[in-house]
């Protein structure tokens, strides 16, 4: 595809870009209204592709959960290995959407290869992920970005006192979810590992507060995630930070997301996946 249209269809994620104008700029690129609207179910995501492990795994256990953040109810999907013991924790960070099936997934992922996984959704405090993309993208416009952080840092509290966790605990993130890892890092000190896929990157004067180690994923074709990667670096090594960076050739921003058909690169999200079993295998287990 185009590589114009994916880093508009990238803006218009991530930028205040209506609808209207969104459609209107994909007509410019595509001929026509027509075309755009023959491209336009190929961006988008489709949650039909979203089940890599059913929720009916005879591995795994799933559940909704609430938990309280100074009296705001945060809601999280929680997936576990069904038998019993003793598991390291994983926070699973969604994207700019709130939670979904795909991140859903990610956490049974996790659970099938023995961690306990809690996946919050962010627009809990206002009134959860809707199914419109459009209103979900407008909810996080609203979220006050210092409680917000509170509400990520509470899955962990939570998690501390799950019975069958064994304290360890690590956090993965996915665009927004992304730039939430890195903040997990900065402000939860017994995190263990983090791995932040394509998120944006802490202020400098916060990366000496980080503990944890860090996979730090991105892809070769995202340019505005990618501008703040060698400041980032140098301060991880400022402040003498166990980190790895791993960079995706030709690959799309969200690229881990089978869900997102034209950006969904398979051969770097497994090769992605397998390094962060591995990682979180080293620092957690």
């Amino acid at each position: 595809m185009d590589q114009r249209i994916i880093n508009l269809f990238d803006e218009y994620t991530h930028k205040p870009l209506t609808r209207e104008e969104f459609l209107k700029k994909l007509a410019m690129i595509t001929g026509s209204t027509a075309a755009a609207l023959t491209v336009l179910p190929l961006l988008e995501v489709n949650y039909a592709h979203a089940a890599t492990i059913g929720p009916e795994d005879d591995r795994i256990t799933t559940e909704y959960i609430n938990y309280n953040v100074d009296g705001v109810v945060m809601r999280g999907y929680l997936a576990r290995p069904k038998k019993k013991g003793k598991y390291p924790a994983v926070v699973v960070i969604h994207e700019n959407r709130g939670l979904n099936p795909h991140t859903e997934d990610v956490a049974r992922r996790f659970a099938s290869q023995g961690f306990i996984a809690l996946a919050p959704d962010a627009l809990s405090p206002l009134g959860g992920a809707p199914a419109d993309a459009d209103k979900a993208r407008e909810l996080f416009q609203k979220l006050d970005a210092s409680k917000n952080t509170q509400n990520f840092v509470g899955a962990f509290e939570f998690l501390r006192d799950l019975k069958g966790c064994n304290g360890k605990f690590a956090c993965i993130g996915f665009c927004w979810g992304g730039a939430m890892a890195n903040t997990m890092a900065v402000n939860v000190p017994d995190l263990l590992a983090a791995a932040p896929f394509y998120g944006r990157q802490p202020e400098a004067a916060d990366v000496p507060k980080i503990k944890a180690a860090l996979q730090l994923h991105y892809a070769e074709k995202d340019e505005r995630v990618n501008a703040g990667i060698a400041a980032y670096e140098e301060a991880l090594k400022k402040s003498n930070i166990t980190y790895e960076v791993h960079m995706y050739m030709g690959a799309q921003h969200a690229f881990f997301n089978d869900s997102a058909p034209t950006r969904y690169n398979e051969e770097a999200a497994k090769l992605a996946w397998s390094r962060v079993l591995t990682f979180f295998g080293e620092k957690l287990k």
